[in-house]
């Protein structure tokens, strides 16, 4: 995705201590994220997000709130849904102890183990970049307005020849 909405933090800001931040972006940027995620329009987007020093990187956590306009799967009508969400996530500067051993195989995976951190290409982290990704993580793919029920009654089939004709002998299917 294209840097439709950027809001960075050097980590070596966070060795002053824990920091605060409130993200909002403006209908422009809104306006670039809802096309990179294929909505019809992104009305309202806040986060509030805690960032703290962790090992070598940074601790990231807090919550997001939006509101996105979709096409429903069933009606094809526009309609808005709110969408909320956590964000806790770890990173850790390339070339860290706690990054992660690259895998050539298999992996082990255990659903309530904390995620592994993730892995900075500099020394910069870009909170918008966490927000709406875990924004695109929460949108429903196939959304459904509210109300909208999915009917389908499939035409009858045509009675095949053999049928007819047995009916016309009188014989039971």
């Amino acid at each position: 995705m294209n840097q439709a909405w950027t809001t960075k933090v050097r980590l070596h800001e966070l060795g002053r201590g824990t920091l605060s931040v409130r993200l909002e972006p403006d209908a422009a940027e809104r306006a670039k994220i809802s096309k990179a995620l294929g909505l019809v329009a992104l009305p309202a987007l806040t986060a509030s997000l805690t960032l703290k020093s962790w090992m070598d990187g940074a601790e990231i956590t807090g919550r997001f709130d939006a509101v996105v306009e979709q096409v429903c799967a069933i009606s094809l009508d526009n309609f808005e849904q709110p969408l909320s969400g956590k964000i806790e996530i770890r990173v850790v500067p390339a070339g860290s102890a706690q990054a992660p051993e690259p895998t050539g195989g298999e992996v082990d995976y255990d659903p309530d183990a904390p995620d592994p951190p993730d892995i900075l290409e500099g020394e910069t982290i870009d909170l918008a970049a966490c927000v709406i990704e875990h924004l695109a993580l929460e949108i429903d793919p196939f959304a459904r307005k509210p109300g909208v029920e999915f009917d389908y009654t499939p035409e009858p089939e045509p009675e095949s020849p053999f049928a007819v004709l047995r009916k016309l002998k009188g014989e039971q299917p």
